[in-house]
């Protein structure tokens, strides 16, 4: 039982298993995977054994390993793993994939590396759908296009977001254009289409699976330099504009307002974007 994690709180108790290239993780594995600073991961939602944008999980990982690591991922064999771990779990379950090395050394050392896999299963996370209100805050994530383990300026910037009054944060970069929220990406809707900020950014899975449903029922999408400097008069122009986070945990979450700008959430204008993120289909793991 060395690979399970009991964590309970308000009378539940959540089970996790975590499995390392395919077998239950040996305390030798978890002591390295809590200590793993450079890595990479990618979450989805598994329900009955299938996830939608299984495709885009996979070749994200696949990309983000040459990247830090130097060597390629045998995707067919995380696919298999996940499996495994998958009939260990309830039919509704959270899955983390993070592709880290035993060989710390070797990474240092500038050596490309076959790197090891971790399959967490914890308990699933029903979306979010509640009006969110952001703080801004100038911030640019390292390597921002990789879903990596650098997480504590993500998680500062979130935590002080709430403790002034807000639900999370927005970051702009250096040049004041919006880029993403603290684990999400955001997005506008003019009323006609929606439009991504062109800030580097991590390209959410969520994010590219509203693109293709976008692109199905014939809505367009774009990206466009967003400046905050702009918006109120973005709003202005637009009296109806939008705005929503998507990530693994919440598809389509409307966005209430930033610092001091009010925007508008009309239930329809979620339900349309919600409709085409579902219109993409499961994929059996």
């Amino acid at each position: 039982m060395v690979g399970h994690v009991v964590a309970g709180g308000e009378g539940e108790t959540v089970i996790d298993r975590v499995d390392v290239n395919g077998s239950e993780a040996s305390r030798a594995d978890l002591m390295v995977l809590a200590r793993a600073t450079y890595a990479h991961f990618t979450s989805m939602q598994a329900r009955d054994g299938a996830v939608r944008g299984l495709d885009l999980h996979l070749a994200r990982l696949h990309a983000s390993t040459r990247e830090l690591f130097g060597t390629a991922l045998d995707t067919e064999r995380v696919r298999g793993w996940i499996r495994h771990s998958l009939r260990a779990a309830p039919d509704a379950v959270s899955v983390r994939v993070t592709v880290f090395s035993r060989r710390v050394d070797a990474v240092l050392r500038g050596q490309d590396v076959e790197p090891d896999v971790a399959v967490t299963t914890s308990a699933p996370i029903e979306a979010g759908t509640a009006p969110v209100r952001l703080r801004v805050v100038e911030y640019e994530r390292d390597l921002p296009h990789v879903k990596h383990a650098g997480t504590f300026g993500l998680v500062l910037a979130g935590r002080r977001a709430v403790l002034a009054g807000y639900d999370d944060t927005l970051f702009t970069d250096r040049h004041g254009r919006i880029s993403e929220a603290s684990i999400a990406n955001i997005g506008f809707f003019d009323g006609g289409r929606v439009i991504w900020p062109e800030a580097a950014a991590l390209p959410g899975i969520t994010m590219q699976l509203l693109e293709r449903g976008l692109a199905v029922a014939g809505i367009p999408s774009e990206r466009r330099e967003i400046r905050l400097d702009d918006l109120g008069r973005w709003v202005a122009d637009s009296p109806g504009l939008g705005a929503f986070l998507s990530n693994s945990i919440g598809p389509v979450v409307p966005i209430a307002g930033i610092d001091g700008q009010a925007l508008t959430v009309d239930p329809e204008v979620g339900a349309l974007l919600l409709e085409c993120y579902r219109s993409n289909p499961w994929q059996r793991v």
